[in-house]
């Protein structure tokens, strides 16, 4: 049997719903390997983060050449990076193995406002990261703080925001339009320094979405594993997270996680068509 394989470089959630074990859940559900290098352990649940406890470079290098010297994964993302010294480990073990198909989601802080990512490792993300990237995920207030905007409300501003985040060096943006309530739907734009797409999705009103980010960035990451485009792959992402929220679990006193298993279900029942097939 051949499985694709997919590597996430990220924060631990205790509470199950965020993070590695949103990301590997995930990549479980979408049938390829899933591997982990964590960042830090977080003690955090439905009612928010509660401590953030970084591992620290070296032993994130180290879990990096254990999967790069024998499981070689055919596509990464990285999610909560949290300071300078791991984002330069994370670039540095991505040129050496010479790793493709690289997403990032730029996780900078908590739905609860707790900060995930130091202040002083924006620009080191923006400079050692980026270019070596496939597609970048940021959310409407990641991409204010990465581009300077205070306003990215309305597609035109959106779209400035996708061009000047796309010259920061990855091939595609995928900029999340879920924090703009003025759209009545979730409008996603992907642009690749040329055209836009926009991705649009139903409004669900609901607490639970913690860990949507997570969750459509692992997606995305199993997809192009498996060999998907860009834009079919954030079309099925955007497809499992809009399950996922649909289909919530209603656990928790708080924010609530989605559902993972909620696109494989609707798979089955053929509410949703399967995505690409492996070519890995």
């Amino acid at each position: 049997m051949t499985i694709c394989k997919a590597l996430t470089i990220a924060g631990s959630d205790s509470g199950g719903g965020a993070g590695i074990q949103a990301d590997l859940k995930t990549f479980q559900e979408l049938d390829v390997f899933g591997m982990s290098a964590v960042t830090a352990v977080t003690a955090q649940n439905t009612l928010g983060v509660h401590g953030v406890y970084p591992l620290g470079a070296v032993a994130l290098i180290a879990q990096l050449d254990a999967v790069g010297t024998d499981l070689q994964p055919d596509a990464l993302k990285t999610g909560m990076l949290f300071d300078q010294s791991c984002i330069k480990a994370a670039a540095d073990r991505i040129r050496h193995y010479r790793w493709r198909n690289v997403t990032a989601d730029p996780v900078m802080m908590a739905k609860n406002g707790q900060p995930l990512l130091q202040p002083d490792a924006v620009r080191t993300m923006i400079e050692l990261l980026f270019p070596l990237c496939t597609l970048i995920t940021p959310n409407l207030p990641e991409a204010a703080a990465l581009t300077g905007m205070k306003d990215i409300c309305g597609m035109d501003r959106k779209r400035e925001a996708a061009r000047r985040l796309h010259a920061m060096g990855p091939t595609y943006v995928l900029l999340k339009g879920g924090h703009d309530e003025s759209d009545p739907s979730v409008t996603d734009l992907l642009y690749d320094g040329e055209a836009f797409i926009e991705f649009s999705g139903t409004r669900i009103s609901t607490r639970h979405t913690h860990g949507t980010g997570c969750t459509l960035s692992a997606a995305i990451t199993a997809e192009l594993a498996k060999g998907a485009t860009v834009p079919a792959a954030v079309a099925t992402g955007k497809a499992f997270v809009q399950a996922a929220i649909e289909d919530a679990l209603h656990i928790g006193a708080g924010q609530g996680p989605t559902h993972h298993g909620a696109f494989r279900r609707r798979l089955q029942e053929g509410i949703v068509e399967q995505g690409v097939e492996s070519i890995c």
